[in-house]
């Protein structure tokens, strides 16, 4: 017994490393083979052995020469994350759209796609029907040009059960113990990649916090801006599920004056304040294109930006009202959980130009703490693909969990 015993130690201990090697990588950028064992406190010759086998799985490669601090001599040939044939996929399940997005291991964009979609009125049957073949069609695509597809996510709105791989309750979608996951599974069929699921908002927070974790941000919300507003929290550079995995659900809150219906069938609720529902109902009228949930979402925001720009006084009217009953849910998000940094999302940040500087102010205002107790404001970078973003992020962790694994999935 002792003999496997010690062959499954050294395995482990391998892979262990090479995932410690891996992510290192990804989290603090190149250095050479020298900086990695001072880094890891690997001994040099396991570096080596480390380094050789990624590089032959392709999931590093060499980069610029680097001369490690206080070396003397010839310069050190610097690793890097490469792995671009490898690659997760995110998809997103809103309102009035799915869309995916693949990512390789370098984070580049390998596919990108969104299709309109009134999810509400399709049911959940069509939609994981029109969601399934959005992801198939990726897959065969990444793998015809010779990718390796790790793994997908699934994003949805609402209170979601990553272990069972359901979706709870998402009102806005109208959706009640979906089994999700279990629906893509068996549409996707045999030989498709690893499935998951979970909350868009925390994948919006994850996708926001890979962007500022190098700038030494810690603690971070994000703050969605889609029908339903959620948040997902960042603390002490964890993500923040809570007991059951529902934390963040603030759009449900009574945060300022209302009794505006919401789709949960309560009244008042602060996302029918500050969603997209509530910027197209002081917007425009019904008829509008802006509120035609079977065009493109990018296109109507960017029509309506297009009157702000040019002066609309109703759509100017609306991002006012919409910063204002923003600013009280900011405070109390920044009082309770005093982050450094609040970013704003979805709609939030298509006109962050019309809501930063007076939402910021107002949240400076009505918190308790001085200047905010440090905390700033910002909008998001990553447009409407941020929580799909998210996901294939999420999707590619796996090859960080455990390399050896994709390596020989990738050769055959």
């Amino acid at each position: 017994m002792a003999g496997p015993a010690v062959a499954r130690d050294r395995s482990s201990t391998r892979r262990a490393n090479l995932s410690m090697v891996l992510r290192l990588l990804r989290d603090e950028g190149p250095r050479s083979r020298a900086r990695i064992g001072d880094d890891t406190g690997l001994p040099k010759a396991t570096v080596s052995h480390l380094t050789a086998e990624l590089l032959e799985g392709g999931l590093v490669r060499e980069g610029a020469a680097e001369r490690d601090r206080g070396a003397v001599g010839r310069p050190g040939q610097s690793v890097e994350i490469d792995g671009r044939g490898v690659h997760g996929i995110g998809a997103e399940i809103n309102v009035d759209y799915i869309s995916l997005l693949a990512l390789d291991l370098r984070g580049q964009v390998s596919a990108e796609q969104r299709i309109p979609l009134d999810v509400r009125a399709a049911g959940p049957e069509a939609v994981l029907d029109a969601v399934a073949r959005m992801i198939a069609e990726g897959i065969e695509a990444l793998r015809g040009a010779g990718g390796l597809v790790v793994g997908v996510t699934l994003a949805t709105p609402g209170a979601v059960n990553m272990d069972a791989g359901t979706v709870d309750y998402a009102s806005n979608i109208g959706w009640r113990e979906v089994a999700a996951v279990a629906g893509l599974r068996e549409r996707l069929g045999p030989g498709a990649p690893e499935t998951h699921l979970e909350n868009d908002a925390k994948l919006g927070a994850l996708a926001e916090y890979l962007l500022v974790s190098a700038d030494n941000v810690r603690d971070l919300v994000h703050v969605t801006g889609q029908t339903g507003v959620g948040v997902g929290i960042i603390a002490g550079g964890q993500l923040v599920r809570g007991a059951g995995g529902y934390a963040g659900e603030i759009g449900h809150l009574r945060l300022v004056p209302s009794d505006q219906p919401c789709a949960c069938g309560r009244r008042g609720c602060w996302e029918t304040m500050v969603g997209r529902g509530a910027l197209l109902r002081y917007a425009a009228d019904p008829g509008d294109m802006v509120c035609d949930p079977m065009v493109d979402l990018g296109t109507r925001l960017a029509e309506l930006r297009d009157r702000a720009h040019a002066g609309d006084g109703r759509t100017l009217e609306a991002l006012r009202r919409i910063g204002d009953n923003l600013a009280p849910g900011l405070a109390l998000l920044v009082d309770i959980l005093n982050p450094r940094l609040v970013v704003l999302g979805g709609h939030f940040a298509f006109f962050g130009e019309h809501l930063i500087d007076s939402v910021s102010a107002q949240v400076r205002e009505l918190v308790m703490a001085p200047d905010a107790g440090g905390c700033e404001i910002v909008l998001s970078r990553l447009g409407l693909s941020g929580t799909a973003r998210g996901g294939a992020l999420l999707a590619l962790d796996t090859v960080y969990q455990d390399p050896v694994r994709v390596m020989n999935l990738a050769n055959g």
